[in-house]
């Protein structure tokens, strides 16, 4: 029983935080949700982290990393982090409220 605990600690690790914008939010119309995942984390381990933590079916999972942009403070310029993202499309009918917390 100690080793389904790790597993679900990893899943926790995976999935960093909903990645909340104008585009994902369209993009929830066709049962789609975005996170924010962990640099390191392949599609198995994210579909495996959903299905998990959320309890609902995952048709696909895409990723990208978006490279952080150059930006200045104090006359100083500075580059944001790069962060890994995962466009998760969910089983016809369902639905995941990132609003509210897991």
């Amino acid at each position: 029983m100690a080793k389904d605990a790790a597993i679900d600690t990893r899943h926790y690790d995976v999935i960093v935080a909903p990645h909340i914008t104008e585009k994902a939010t369209l993009a929830s119309e066709f049962n789609a949700v975005v996170f924010k995942v962990a640099g390191d984390a392949t599609k198995p381990q994210i579909k495996a982290a959903v299905e998990a933590i959320y309890g609902k079916t995952v048709v696909s999972v895409n990723t990208l990393t978006q490279k952080g942009k150059t930006k200045r403070w104090k006359g100083k310029p500075y580059r944001r982090s790069d962060f890994k993202k995962a466009v998760v499309r969910l089983a016809e009918g369902q639905s995941i409220d990132i609003t509210s917390g897991i």
